[in-house]
C-alpha cells in the first residue's frame, strides 16, 4: 500500500491564470517576480543574490513557472527530474477555501460574500449581532485592514473598552482581534464560533479569530492561537473519500480548520518552523494508505499581504532547505506532492490574493512533464495512488 503527501505552499503561484484579467491580476506571478526581485538585487534583506530554491527545482518548479506562463525565473532553470505541471482553478475566487477544496475535488459552486472596502464596511445588523454575543456595546475597525495594522492602531482602545476589533479584506472573510488576557481568549474563540453560522449563511467563507498579546507601550504581537471557523464544503471531498475508505487522514497546519475537521483524523498547528517539524514526525508515522495534507501559511500571511519580497524569498529558501529531510522520509512506495492554492504577488498593488496557475510538482511513481492541469486533477491522482474511490470531476495524471 502506498502513502500521500500533498503540501501546500500558502499562495506561491506562477503566474499565467486565464482570467487573471477578470480578478485585477493580470501579469501577477508570485514566484518569477520574487526571482526577478532577488536578481536584481531588490530583495537582500537577510538573504543576498538570486534566489536559491535548488530542491524545488530539480524536482520542477521552474519549470512549471516557465509552463504556466512562459517565464523564466531568474535562479529556477535546471532540467528537472521529477513530475511538473501547472495547474488551473475555475472557481469563482481566489482565496483559501476555494483553492484548498478544489485542489481536493470539490469547486466551489457559488460566489462569495465580499464586503465592500469603505468605513464602515458591515451592515448595521451584523455589527449589532457580534455585540450581543459579545455582551459589548460596540466594534472597533469596521474596516478593511491588514491584522498587524489594525491591532496596532486600536489595540490600546481594546483593551480600554474591551470592544472586539473587526475588519476584513479583500478575501470573503470576517476578521476578529481580541486580547488573550485583558479579552480572552476563550471568549474570543466562542464569539467566532457563535457568530460562524450567520456569516456562512451570507456566503462569507471564513471567521476568523485573531488572538494578541502585549501592550501600548511595548507593541501588540499576534498569537500562534488563530482559529479559522469555515463554512463547510459543499459536498464530500478527498479526505472524506480516503477517511471513508477507511484511512487515516492526518492535517498540518490549518487544514482541519478549511475542511472543518471533516474526513480528518488529527490535526497539527503551529509556526511553520513547528509544522516542518510535525510533517517530519509524521513522515515517520502515518501508516501504509495513509493522507497528510498539509499547509505552510506564513509565505502568505507574513509575506505576500504584506508585499515583502525580501521576506518572501527568506521563506522560500528556508523551505526549500528543509526538502531532502522531507525526501528522505520517503518510503518506496510513497508520492509527494508540492503545490499551491492561489498567488499572492509581493510586488502586486493592494495586498490581496492574485488569480494565477500554481505548481504541481512531486516525486512518486512518474515522472516528466504532467502539462496543463486542473486543480481536481491533483484530487484524482492523489485517490488513484491510494486505490480510493474517487467520487469527483478530474482525471489522475499518474
Amino acid at each position: 500500500m502506498h502513502r500521500v503527501f500533498l503540501i501546500v505552499l500558502d499562495s506561491v503561484g506562477i503566474g499565467g491564470a486565464p482570467d487573471a484579467e477578470a480578478f485585477g491580476d493580470a501579469g501577477s506571478n508570485t514566484l518569477a517576480h520574487i526571482a526577478e526581485e532577488c536578481a536584481a538585487g531588490r530583495a537582500d534583506e537577510g538573504r543576498e543574490g538570486p534566489l536559491q530554491m535548488p530542491n524545488l527545482d530539480a524536482i520542477g518548479l521552474g519549470a512549471a513557472v516557465r509552463l504556466a506562463s512562459g517565464i523564466e525565473a531568474p535562479g529556477l532553470e535546471v532540467e528537472p527530474s521529477g513530475m511538473w505541471g501547472a495547474a488551473t482553478e475555475v472557481s469563482p475566487g481566489k482565496d483559501t477555501p476555494s483553492g484548498h477544496w478544489e485542489l481536493a475535488g470539490v469547486p466551489v459552486p457559488w460566489d462569495w460574500t465580499y464586503f465592500p472596502d469603505t468605513d464602515p464596511a458591515f451592515p448595521d445588523d451584523l455589527v449589532a449581532e457580534v455585540c450581543r454575543i459579545a455582551g459589548t456595546d460596540g466594534i472597533l475597525g469596521n474596516r478593511h485592514a491588514s491584522g498587524t495594522v489594525v491591532i496596532a492602531e486600536e489595540g490600546a482602545q481594546h483593551v480600554e473598552t474591551g470592544w472586539p476589533i473587526c475588519y476584513t479584506s479583500a478575501d470573503s472573510v470576517f476578521q476578529i482581534a481580541a486580547h488573550e488576557d485583558h479579552f480572552g481568549l476563550e471568549r474570543l474563540l466562542d464569539l467566532c464560533k457563535q457568530l460562524a453560522p450567520t456569516l456562512h449563511a451570507m456566503k462569507v467563507g471564513r471567521v476568523i479569530a485573531r488572538p494578541f498579546v502585549g501592550d501600548a507601550e511595548s507593541g501588540f504581537t499576534r498569537t500562534k492561537n488563530r482559529k479559522d471557523f469555515a463554512i463547510d464544503p459543499p459536498s464530500p471531498t478527498l479526505c472524506d473519500w480516503v477517511q471513508g475508505a477507511g484511512r487515516r487522514v492526518i492535517a498540518v497546519g490549518k487544514i482541519g480548520d478549511i475542511f472543518s475537521m471533516r474526513g480528518i483524523d488529527e490535526n497539527r498547528k503551529g509556526t511553520d518552523t513547528e509544522l516542518m517539524d510535525h510533517l517530519l514526525d509524521v513522515m515517520a508515522e502515518a501508516p501504509d494508505g495513509s493522507l497528510t495534507f498539509a499547509n505552510f501559511v506564513e509565505f502568505d500571511s507574513l509575506y505576500g499581504h504584506r508585499r515583502d519580497p525580501a521576506g518572501y524569498a527568506r521563506h522560500l529558501e528556508w523551505f526549500d532547505a528543509q526538502v531532502p529531510r522531507l525526501l528522505e522520509g520517503l518510503n518506496t512506495d510513497d508520492l509527494i506532492l508540492f503545490t499551491a492554492d492561489h498567488g499572492n504577488d509581493p510586488t502586486w498593488t493592494g495586498t490581496d490574493h492574485t488569480r494565477e496557475r500554481v505548481p504541481v510538482i512531486g516525486t512518486g511513481p512518474a515522472a516528466g512533464s504532467l502539462g496543463q492541469i486542473a486543480f481536481v486533477d491533483v484530487a484524482a491522482s492523489v485517490a488513484a495512488h491510494l486505490k480510493v474511490e474517487f467520487q469527483g470531476p478530474g482525471k489522475s495524471f499518474l
